[in-house]
């Protein structure tokens, strides 16, 4: 079965075809038959396209819409200038698996996509503004052409943190705001925490329910979340995607009462809070220069750049903060994994995120550390280190692609 993920930004189109099937998943043997980005929808896109084995493809062209650049991307399959025989036309797609960042308190689970949950996803569009929509536009966009003769499966970024308890979930808020408006914490990244889990299970042997770990994703977003019994027992982004760590625009945590503050001495209105929360804060906000942490490290290295060094530090500070946390209400946990653009490139990070923990029985081989980047996966744990640290590449698309399956073959999942 060829199963074409689609993530859809306001503005972009990620894309991947994956060769899957029940038999392949029991084999650990699915394959990425391809690959692409088309950013900047709606004026002159650029495309990005990779296949194993052939050239990359990188071309602009004027796409208006989210329909017209999938079905750009499908059509350079069929012409042949991404030569993929086992996905060359369009009937060889036989389901689609689509990312969904909120789906709510009622969709915590992988499922087919009707009209019902269309509406659901659509009624979690105020808890995710800057995602659901575009997310929306996916679906819209590859059911128009493909229609309903081909499974569409949605996917949520929330579904794995639905097994958080209440003293996790809950805000010290009039517990009337729950009740009429779901204000609680939801948590996102759970695709990828959920696979770097599996993929941790397979490194080490152990079973679902002996899996006790902290999960560390680290990106332009960033997330971390305490695993226990493999289940997502708490996260720490929250009803939005702004609460937890520094990312590369978000604030993360802050005390809410700035935002009134800033209200009355700056003037500043709702829309202008929210977009400097979202959009002007994290790295960039800290260090006056770029959200880029490989741009704010050479900074640092280079030129000293003072601001450079403290929104690197407090970004690091922020994570070591965390780790504690969830190391306390786990009552200790077997392994720290990292994933993410930064956690599994930058060995900088890890190496002053774990620096001076040893009191909680983490510390790094150094060298073992540089030598595990890019899309390499592995353990750098320190000799005799009681919590051991490894660094795995997340793979978000391959578990939607699983996912797809297993909803179009009514299989049960069991990771």
């Amino acid at each position: 079965m060829n199963v074409l993920v689609l993530n859809c930004g306001s503005s972009s189109l990620k894309f991947q075809v994956i060769e899957s099937d029940l038999d392949l998943i029991e084999r650990d043997a699915d394959r990425t038959l391809a690959s692409g980005v088309i950013e900047r929808i709606g004026s002159e896109a650029l495309i990005t396209v990779r296949a194993p084995g052939a050239p990359v493809l990188k071309r602009a062209e004027p796409l208006r819409d989210h329909r017209a650049a999938l079905e750009y991307a499908i059509g350079l399959f069929r012409s042949g200038d991404v030569r993929i025989e086992e996905a060359s036309s369009i009937a060889d797609v036989h389901a689609i698996g689509h990312r969904i960042v909120h789906g709510g308190e009622k969709l915590t689970k992988s499922i087919i996509i009707d009209s019902s949950v269309v509406e659901q996803i659509e009624d979690c569009i105020e808890l995710a503004p800057l995602h659901n929509p575009a997310n929306l536009k996916g679906i819209a966009a590859a059911k128009a052409i493909f229609g309903d003769s081909v499974p569409h499966v949605a996917v949520f970024d929330t579904a794995f943190h639905a097994t958080m308890p209440a003293t996790s979930f809950l805000y010290a808020l009039p517990y009337q705001l729950y009740v009429r408006h779901r204000v609680r914490r939801y948590g996102f990244h759970g695709t990828s925490h959920r696979y770097v889990a599996y993929r941790y299970r397979q490194l080490t042997g152990k079973s679902r329910e002996e899996t006790n770990i902290v999960t560390v994703h680290l990106g332009n977003g960033c997330s971390i979340c305490a695993i226990r019994g493999g289940e997502s027992l708490d996260t720490s982004m929250g009803m939005t995607p702004v609460e937890g760590l520094v990312m590369g625009t978000r604030s993360g945590d802050l005390d809410a009462s700035i935002l009134p503050f800033l209200h009355h001495k700056e003037g500043m209105q709702v829309d202008e809070l929210d977009g400097m929360l979202n959009k002007r804060s994290g790295l960039l906000g800290i260090s006056g220069l770029t959200n880029d942490m490989r741009d704010l490290l050479e900074e640092e290295r280079a030129n000293q750049d003072r601001r450079a060094g403290l929104a690197v530090d407090i970004f690091c500070q922020r994570v070591r903060k965390y780790i504690g946390a969830y190391l306390a209400i786990m009552n200790g946990a077997d392994a720290l994994v990292f994933t993410g653009g930064i956690g599994e490139n930058s060995d900088e990070i890890r190496r002053r995120i774990c620096a001076d923990m040893g009191f909680l029985g983490i510390s790094l081989d150094e060298k073992l550390n540089s030598a595990t980047v890019g899309r390499l996966e592995g353990e750098v744990s320190g000799s005799g280190c009681r919590v051991r640290i490894f660094v795995i590449p997340t793979n978000e698309e391959l578990l939607i692609a699983r996912d797809t399956v297993r909803c179009v073959r009514d299989a049960p999942r069991r990771w």
